[in-house]
């Protein structure tokens, strides 16, 4: 037996996922088009049990990224988020250092956990789903830890819950503050989701759903 298996096989996350490590993502873009509109911020929220058995965040790791070359940047996706993609106080760095930043510790915490693979839990998960994919391709990352096409989406997983589906809106109904100003920032958004996430899956727990040791 290695030094580390009999961890890793015990490892809580693993068991309640059924193998797959949930990492929080959320992405701040150009527009809605993946292939042609520029990723500009990512952000990633890695969670685990505590010693109490509930579910917390724990890590964040944030980049602004540069535009890719050719890539369409609108006018209104700006306005929206504020973000000034050539502004020099960004310090962005290339999607595939980004994406690196962030898929290291995932990769490392799968191995630590024992998991088979991440899969990625967004608000809306499929739009960063989509971003994160199109990224990886473009930056030739051949090793990317997410699952490719399976998530959980915290707007279907609110909707149950708490009868909302706009992530502030969720969040304050789950006891969760939220600072509309702070809003439409990848570390921001991530850490709430992250945040609802968690009260969401312990809630379900300790109404007697799931345990975390089958």
């Amino acid at each position: 037996m290695l030094p580390n298996q009999e961890s890793i096989q015990k490892s809580a996350l693993a068991k309640r996922f059924r193998g797959f490590l949930p990492v929080v993502i959320d992405v701040e873009t150009a527009g809605f088009n993946s292939r042609t509109d520029a990723l500009l911020e990512i952000a990633a929220v890695l969670v685990d049990f505590d010693d109490q058995g509930m579910l917390v965040r724990q890590k964040t790791i944030h980049c602004h990224v540069e535009p890719f070359p050719g890539a369409n940047l609108e006018k209104s996706a700006l306005e929206f988020n504020g973000i000034n993609p050539f502004s020099p106080l960004r310090k962005a760095v290339t999607e595939r250092d980004a994406l690196e930043a962030i898929f290291k510790p995932v990769r490392q915490a799968i191995k630590d956990h024992g998991c088979n693979r991440a899969v990625l839990v967004g608000h809306n998960a499929t739009f960063d789903h989509g971003f994160v994919f199109a990224a990886a391709e473009r930056a030739e990352i051949k090793r990317n830890p997410f699952h490719p096409f399976s998530t959980f989406d915290t707007v279907t997983l609110a909707g149950l819950a708490y009868g909302q589906t706009v992530l502030a809106k969720a969040c304050l109904t789950a006891g969760i503050s939220f600072d509309n100003k702070a809003a439409h920032c990848a570390r921001y958004d991530t850490e709430k989701t992250a945040d609802l996430f968690c009260t969401i899956v312990n809630r379900w727990q300790t109404l007697g759903g799931w345990p975390i040791e089958e």
